[in-house]
């Protein structure tokens, strides 16, 4: 599927905003939109939020791996005004990617910073494409780097999708020196939703109280219709 974000936003809009409750966590009424969108893994999607919290490192990968024709096809998730407010927010000239994806952000920034990208799965053919940029493939969870080695993090529509969200907030402001961008999507908590979601933000609160961020350290806004964040480190 090749859908822009701004259509994904609309279609959530539609079933999440729209939608009575009774009917958007019922299987029986989500089952035949997902079979037309995601034919024979369908039910991986349907199973996929009351399995997760009992899969092991390997299995979580190998669900994206076996979903990986049905995901959308797109340069990128991050919508243009966030796209705008990241290379805006930009602080020294060390930056990591996480969730680098097709390397769409990394492409744009790399004649001008130092960029490292890291996902848990990484195309070989952004490491030929991109041979002075260092791609690691790692788990959020677990970054291969050290304490505060990177000027500006980046991390854009990661947090909704991994296994221990405290664990991974813990890794990002670890590995960060002095400024962390995150994009989010805005999204109502559902059983059953068009994406391998495990965690949603609906309100500021739903954020702050995950992020816990310093009283005036910190920027949350709506671009676009997404969440984005700007945390500054402590030096």
């Amino acid at each position: 599927m090749n859908i822009s974000r701004d259509v994904t936003l609309f279609i959530h809009f539609i079933f999440d905003q729209l939608l009575p409750p009774l009917l958007r966590d019922s299987k029986w009424f989500m089952w035949l939109p997902f079979v037309i969108l995601f034919k024979d893994k369908a039910q991986v999607f349907i199973d996929f939020k009351r399995k997760a919290p009992f899969l092991n490192e390997n299995e979580f990968r190998d669900i994206y791996l076996d979903t990986a024709s049905v995901h959308i096809q797109r340069e990128t998730d991050i919508n243009r005004e966030c796209i705008r407010g990241i290379k805006e927010h930009l602080v020294g000239k060390k930056i990591l990617d996480i969730a680098c994806g097709r390397g769409f952000l990394i492409n744009q920034l790399k004649a001008d910073y130092e960029m490292t990208g890291a996902d848990i799965i990484i195309d070989s053919k952004l490491i030929d494409e991109m041979p002075s940029v260092e791609f690691k493939e790692t788990t959020l969870e677990d970054l291969p780097f050290n304490d505060k080695e990177f000027d500006t993090v980046i991390c854009a529509h990661t947090l909704e999708h991994v296994q221990d969200i405290g664990r991974a907030i813990s890794e990002l402001k670890r590995v960060t020196k002095r400024r962390l961008i995150v994009v989010l999507p805005k999204q109502r908590p559902y059983k059953y939703t068009f994406d391998l979601h495990l965690h949603f933000f609906s309100y500021e609160h739903d954020l702050l109280k995950l992020l816990k961020p310093r009283k005036e350290g910190y920027q949350c806004s709506i671009l676009g219709g997404d969440w984005f964040y700007i945390e500054d480190m402590l030096e």
